[in-house]
């Protein structure tokens, strides 16, 4: 009996593990927004605003309510999508900083096991500081540097009739940037749909960030806004409609059940857009309050995940270990101390509370998210916040919670001690940090002073360019 009750056991097993190998690898895509707020979604009551395709998604999927960019602006929570690590262990300080070539990226290792990658839309990994530009050929720091073999990309945010860079070749287009971006993502991803291998695809936008630039008619429904504003949320209707246009072209090439798809902001709204765009929660992008952290969320999985929400803390830190957990990596395409965590048990279960707090250091500040305890360290001060009964972070409660206060304080001490080690280089075989780009205005680069002329009445790089003459006369 007890012979074949193994026998059975062995069976099982094996048969579990070929329905396992038979299940296809998933499709993973990466949108992530520029600079919207976590309350400009209509699935959280946005007075004006309608994004009835995020609702659609976020009514198919895991809708995160607490879920967090890697840092409060673009260039550092970009490091961390890609590397699962803090922004100050990989160099990026802040925005415009190089990513260092020294870090493992999810790319890379998608890429070496057998995912086609590429990447569309924003980049700002490469140390140019300024509106976008088509990236090089030869910038040493492209998306390709980084594991993505197809990418149509600008160095920084871009608005409506972009100039993108196709792999170093430069091109023109018309219309809104979101939906180009998507469009062209599309094209790949048609393609790719052919092959046998899966693909792994990052759009990351340029709206709703600065200069805004929307349609008459998606600016429309705002005329009684100050013009900023309508056209902020002009531009996030035109990124709405896109999200519907991949969500719909996915399902046109029956690849939607089996596609991953995970949409993000890269950090908190702007201060001076009417309608709030944090949803009454403290600061803006920039702060390390809610309101610079948390960003709306969504992740879609057809297959596997089971349409609800949850508010488990979790950050764009976790997307690298989630994906290579999901994709069966081996261990050693990850980096040195990850600072997130697999979030792939929380795609089948409910899970309640994070084991190990959610860590983070941007412009000398510390955070410390331990589940619904948040501990600050900034300008000299250090608070611990209850972000269950005070999500608007109006009240310290050290002094109520003196053991909490104390255990994060000490863990954010660890962490910071550890990014150190970090920054120095420890992390990598060598031991140092390599030479890196240096932080510039793409302007003060002499390889794009010959597109200066072509380029001086594009309404993008008018200003800039005009200063960057002035300043050299």
């Amino acid at each position: 009996m007890k012979n074949l009750l193994t026998l059975l056991i062995l069976v099982v097993a094996t048969w579990q593990s070929a329905r396992a190998a038979a299940q296809p690898r998933p499709n993973i895509i990466l949108v992530m927004t520029d600079d919207q707020g976590w309350g400009q979604v209509g699935y959280y009551d946005h007075p004006v605003l309608k994004t009835p395709h995020l609702d659609a998604m976020a009514a198919n999927g895991l809708r995160f309510d607490r879920f967090y960019a890697g840092a409060s602006n673009c260039s550092p929570t970009r490091a961390t999508v890609l590397t699962g690590r803090s922004n100050d262990r990989c160099g990026v300080f802040d925005h415009g900083y190089p990513l260092r070539l020294q870090e493992k990226t999810i790319a890379q290792a998608l890429r070496d096991a057998g995912y086609a990658t590429a990447h569309f839309g924003k980049w700002h990994l490469n140390g140019l500081r300024g509106p976008g530009a088509p990236i090089l050929a030869d910038d040493t720091h492209h998306p390709g540097a980084f594991g993505f073999d197809t990418w149509l990309s600008a160095t920084n945010y871009f608005d409506m009739d972009p100039i993108l860079s196709r792999e170093g070749e430069f091109e023109d287009y018309k219309g809104d940037s979101s939906e180009i971006a998507i469009a062209e993502a599309l094209k790949f991803i048609a393609n790719q749909s052919k092959e046998d291998a899966p693909f792994f695809v990052v759009v990351w936008f340029g709206t709703p960030h600065d200069p805004m630039i929307a349609t008459q008619e998606d600016r429309a429904p705002f005329a009684e806004l100050p013009e900023h504003s309508q056209h902020q949320h002009g531009e996030l209707v035109a990124m709405d409609r896109s999200i519907g246009a991949l969500r719909q072209g996915l399902r046109e090439l029956d690849i939607a059940d089996n596609t991953l798809f995970w949409f993000n902001s890269d950090n908190g709204g702007l201060s001076k857009i009417e309608p709030d765009t944090v949803a009454g929660l403290r600061g803006s992008k920039n702060t390390m309050f809610e309101g610079g952290l948390r960003v709306p969320c969504i992740v879609e999985w057809p297959n596997v995940i089971k349409p609800r929400i949850t508010e488990f803390p979790a950050g764009t830190v976790d997307i690298f270990p989630t994906l290579a957990d999901i994709t069966d990596l081996p261990k050693s395409a990850s980096p040195h101390d990850l600072d997130g965590i697999s979030l792939k048990p929380l795609f089948t279960e409910d899970l309640q509370e994070r084991e190990e707090p959610l860590p983070f250091r941007h412009r000398d500040r510390g955070v410390m998210i331990d589940n619904h305890f948040k501990f600050i360290s900034q300008e000299g001060t250090e608070e611990l916040y209850d972000l269950a009964s005070d999500p608007a972070e109006t009240t310290d409660v050290s002094r109520q919670h003196p053991e909490i206060f104390s255990r994060l304080k000490t863990a954010y001490d660890a962490f910071n001690a550890s990014v150190e080690n970090s920054v120095a280089g420890e992390d990598y075989l060598s031991g140092k940090v390599d030479p890196q780009p240096e932080r510039r205005f793409w302007t003060e680069d002499k390889a794009y002073v010959p597109y200066f002329e072509e380029w001086k009445h594009r309404p993008e790089y008018e200003s800039r360019l005009t200063r960057s003459k002035k300043s050299k006369q």
